[in-house]
């Protein structure tokens, strides 16, 4: 056995100042993107050509965007950890602050308040929340897990939670579920008191109950949630609509560009319910192709996180993780009507500037962590 190990060891030395790129990774994600821009003009090129006079327009700037995300994917992928630690902080208050700007400047749709815009420029500050709690509870945990008791670094850790979904929970109930789903998946991981935890999501439960029935808005969604069928206009009709799209969709689907629901009938269709759309023109087959390809992703992170030079590293590709296996599994249970309406969008698919550019970014730090495992740890036959 040692002499085995010995000549791995030979053979692999080469390796040791390589770094590990994970191919796979790129592959599925590039598919994602090239699978999202293809589904987004078949499901809005009908709505744009009637309200834009331009088939294109959604697709064009989805382009744009996915380029931008890109770029900076490409930068976040060489920032040293060192330095994404020591402006953490700094970041995450920057974000928390220009949330709270939404609460007096945003603009507002469907009840919502979500955009601000700075220098004609429209986005959501609150996707950048979430890639603000994912690197700030990373350098927390990996900082202060020693550092503090068992019992102070859950409190802190909840409070870092509390904090940054504070702006967002009066206006984005749905992005606060996420951004606290994510910062709570990190903290159960790393917490040696889980049981006290179990009550931290109790209490989180019941606040979220409470904060859906506070908002008329919201109350409209629980009644189109048990009743789509009784809409006639709104949010209701959209869950119905998409429902039919669904269940015309058969196995193999109408065939790509031949939906029926999106030519006027379900509203949205390019955005929270695109994955309607996919159903209904590539069918069960269609959809089961998406869900494997996320879950060639979501395997990819996994392995990633497991084989991290690091802790810090290791917990921003769980917090990564957390984030869009959440955002996956609440849009296709929104679109199946399994939950109430969220507006939460599909990710890498879904049309949204904010939404394809934050996920990229996210992408970044996952390839930023990736790159610095050593090749030979993944030559010799470990996890990865």
């Amino acid at each position: 056995m040692r002499d085995r190990t010995r000549a791995k060891t030979v053979k692999f030395k080469n390796y040791t100042r390589q770094r590990y790129f994970d191919y796979i990774l790129l592959g599925v994600v590039a598919l994602l993107i090239l699978f999202g821009l293809v589904m987004l003009y078949s499901s809005s090129a009908y709505t744009a050509s009637v309200k834009l006079s331009d088939p294109t327009y959604y697709l064009k700037r989805q382009a744009v965007f996915v380029i931008i995300g890109a770029v900076l994917a490409m930068i976040v992928t060489f920032i040293p950890n060192w330095l994404m630690k020591r402006f953490a902080g700094a970041f995450f208050a920057f974000m928390f602050l220009l949330n709270v700007a939404v609460i007096f400047v945003g603009k507002s749709s469907n009840g919502s308040t979500r955009w601000i815009s700075i220098a004609g420029f429209r986005f959501q500050p609150s996707e950048f929340l979430k890639i603000a709690i994912i690197v700030a509870m990373a350098t927390f945990i990996s900082k202060h897990t020693r550092q503090f008791g068992e019992a102070i670094f859950d409190v802190v850790g909840i409070v870092i939670i509390a904090f940054a979904i504070a702006p967002v929970i009066g206006s984005n109930l749905s992005t606060a579920l996420i951004i606290a789903g994510i910062g709570y998946v990190m903290l159960f991981i790393a917490s040696r008191r889980k049981k006290n935890l179990f009550l931290v999501a109790l209490f989180g439960i019941l606040g979220a109950v409470i904060a859906t029935f506070a908002k008329d808005y919201r109350q409209d969604r629980i009644q189109y949630w048990l009743h789509p069928e009784k809409a006639t206009s709104g949010e209701g009709f959209q869950v119905l609509q998409g429902l039919y799209a669904i269940g015309s969709g058969g196995f193999f689907g109408k065939g790509l560009g031949a939906s029926d629901t999106k030519l006027g009938n379900l509203p949205e269709s390019q955005n929270d319910m695109i994955f309607a759309v996919i159903v209904e023109e590539l069918g069960a087959f269609g959809a089961v192709c998406l869900i494997l390809m996320y879950v060639v992703l979501l395997w990819r992170l996994y392995l990633i996180a497991v084989n991290a030079r690091d802790m810090f590293g290791s917990y921003i590709v769980i917090g990564v993780f957390s984030h869009l296996s959440l955002q996956m599994i609440l849009n296709m249970l929104v679109v199946t009507n399994i939950i109430p309406n969220t507006g939460v969008t599909l990710p890498f698919v879904s049309y949204g500037g904010s939404s394809i550019i934050c996920t990229l970014i996210e992408m970044g730090l996952v390839f930023s962590v990736a790159r610095q495992i050593p090749m030979e740890h993944i030559s010799l036959g470990e996890e990865v």
